[in-house]
């Protein structure tokens, strides 16, 4: 996944444009660092530093560390949405072709990008405090995506349409995960097919 930062999708005026805001900086530095590096291994500090701001000014902008985690896992959350919209928008007549348009586009991303998995999915590890703000970003964004993911096996007539979802849920986020440990000619080359195979073989009503 690339971690498209906030003031490189606003648009700004002539006079704005070559210095982004310090909030702007801070939330871009915090979203790259978390990503790379990890949510407990950044600091406010490296983050205030990164984007050349002061502490002063990243608390005045969020409440605090926990915070700025859960309005950038937001980010990614609704990052993730708009590209499953894109996805299968072409195919609003026809769920499976929607179903396999959405794992024919992760093994296009995952084969064209180098990078850390999904954030969310690195935060939930990360993150098992259910106090902590981003938390309920991780479970909104897990149960809205078994929801689509149910809602199109229903229309697809499934006779079993909770299971095939789960079952496309569980195939989905593991090409992630495998996807970093043996990289995008592993197992993860396959998820087209495997995800085929699932919605083919699935028992319709």
């Amino acid at each position: 996944m690339v971690v498209t930062t906030r003031s490189s999708r606003e648009k700004k005026s002539p006079e704005t444009a070559a210095r982004p805001s310090a909030r702007d900086r801070i939330f871009d530095a915090a979203r790259e660092l978390f990503y790379r590096q990890g949510i407990r291994a950044v600091g406010v500090d490296s983050i205030a530093h990164e984007a050349g701001a002061t502490k002063m000014s990243l608390y005045r902008a969020f409440e605090g560390k926990d915070e700025l985690v859960a309005e950038c896992l937001r980010e990614s959350r609704e990052e993730f949405w708009r590209w499953w919209d894109a996805t299968v928008a072409p195919h609003a007549d026809d769920p499976r072709a929607a179903l396999l348009a959405l794992f024919e586009a992760q093994t296009r991303k995952q084969k064209a990008q180098n990078d850390r998995g999904c954030p969310i999915a690195n935060a939930a590890i990360e993150l098992t405090d259910d106090a902590h703000p981003a938390r309920e970003v991780v479970l909104d964004y897990n149960r809205e995506k078994r929801r689509r993911l149910h809602e199109l096996c229903s229309q697809l007539g499934a006779r079993d349409a909770e299971i095939l979802a789960d079952s496309l849920h569980l195939l989905m986020d593991g090409a992630c995960v495998s996807r970093i440990t043996l990289g995008a000619n592993g197992p993860a080359a396959n998820l087209l097919r495997a995800a085929q195979a699932l919605i083919d073989a699935a028992p319709r009503a």
